[in-house]
């Protein structure tokens, strides 16, 4: 049974009670008693809603409907890691709806890489891992990790093959692959920037502000971390009684490709000429990987995808520090005005009941052409 968050701050405060008293794995809640920001920050973070997720709801139902047991155990895997680690596959815990929370990651104690897939190694008790050395809490014991300071305390749930051997997910050994594989800092400098704040509530205890990672780990939900990785560039000219269009985009930001993640993701470039005299056009660009089962099959279901893949049939995403100019033809003569609308969408999931939901705009160029 969980301690109220009262009993727990009393704890703190007192230092003399047990830290026995705590009962890991311990719901986020009561780590955010103390660690108030961190928590507060955690809580914005899509790992906050990883298993509460409708759409990811809807998935793990129809995977399992499926597939069987083992499908919601893959899935759990990485949307509700303790349940797996506790074996609470039917979710009756109140922390095992907490998705990636607190108690997982900081007892997280090593990751080995020498089975099919990368495999965290957790122990909860009464001593929390994490990447700092000076850390001291008078709640529970503390330990250095080196993985906390690498991106391997990423890698088991964003590195993924299935039964078949098929990798579904690659955006660590993307990341691996790039420069920015070569450089220091790892999905944390880009996914956790640092800033100065409080470990522990002030009101618990009176400590100077540290540099603390920001637990919101913003992603592709992010607009401005979609912005800081995509950049364009857009420009015309008249040419042959047509108007010619190009864009130039790139893949300035992100160590990984983007989209990365689930094969069903995409990054859409769509781009519009109105021209005064009221012709309209429309075209666009997909930057995705499209999979496919052991027969050659398309997979256009995530919880397919996942189980069925077996193959690669394209792969058209932007990779690391790539860049590409795609170019555009319309029936424009010159000396007839024309609005030039280049936007980027963010595609995330076709299951998703509203379109706001399947996809965010992030970037948007306009030009009028004369």
């Amino acid at each position: 049974m969980f301690k109220s968050a009262l009993a727990f701050c009393t704890l703190v405060m007192a230092a003399s009670a047990s830290a026995t008293d705590l009962e890991p794995p311990s719901s986020a809640e009561v780590c955010g008693d103390c660690h108030r920001a961190i928590h507060l920050g955690w809580k914005r973070s899509t790992h906050a809603t990883a298993m509460e997720s409708r759409l990811f709801q809807d998935a793990l139902k129809m995977a399992e409907a499926d597939f069987g047991l083992q499908a919601r155990r893959t899935c759990l895997g990485c949307h509700s890691p303790i349940a797996v680690q506790t074996g609470d596959l039917a979710l009756v815990k109140k922390v095992s709806w907490e998705g990636v929370t607190c108690d997982y990651c900081h007892s997280i104690r090593e990751v080995t890489l020498t089975g099919a897939n990368p495999k965290a190694r957790v122990e909860f008790s009464l001593v929390k891992s994490g990447p700092s050395q000076e850390a001291v809490s008078a709640a529970h014991g503390t330990v250095f990790s080196a993985v906390h300071t690498s991106s391997l305390a990423c890698i088991s749930c964003h590195e993924y093959k299935n039964a078949l051997g098929f990798a579904v997910l690659t955006t660590y050994s993307e990341w691996q692959q790039s420069n920015y594989g070569k450089e220091a800092g790892g999905c944390q400098s880009c996914h956790m920037a640092r800033v100065q704040g409080h470990a522990v509530d002030p009101r618990v205890k009176t400590a100077s502000r540290l540099q603390l990672n920001l637990h919101e780990i913003p992603g592709s939900h992010s607009i401005e971390q979609l912005n800081k990785a995509i950049k364009a560039q857009l420009s015309s000219k008249h040419e042959g009684g047509q108007l010619q269009v190009s864009v130039q985009v790139a893949n300035r930001g992100a160590g990984h490709s983007v989209p990365t993640g689930s094969p069903l993701r995409q990054l859409i470039l769509e781009l519009r000429a109105d021209t005064y005299d009221g012709q309209r056009f429309r075209e666009e660009r997909i930057y995705r990987r499209v999979v496919a089962d052991a027969s050659g099959a398309k997979l256009d279901r995530e919880h397919v995808a996942f189980m069925k893949g077996a193959r690669v049939l394209s792969d058209t995403r932007l990779a690391a520090n790539e860049s590409r100019t795609e170019t555009f033809t319309f029936p424009v003569p010159t000396g007839v005005q024309t609005q030039l609308d280049a936007s980027f969408y963010y595609y995330y999931s076709p299951m998703a009941s509203t379109e706001a939901e399947q996809k965010l705009k992030f970037l948007s160029i306009r030009r009028l052409v004369p």
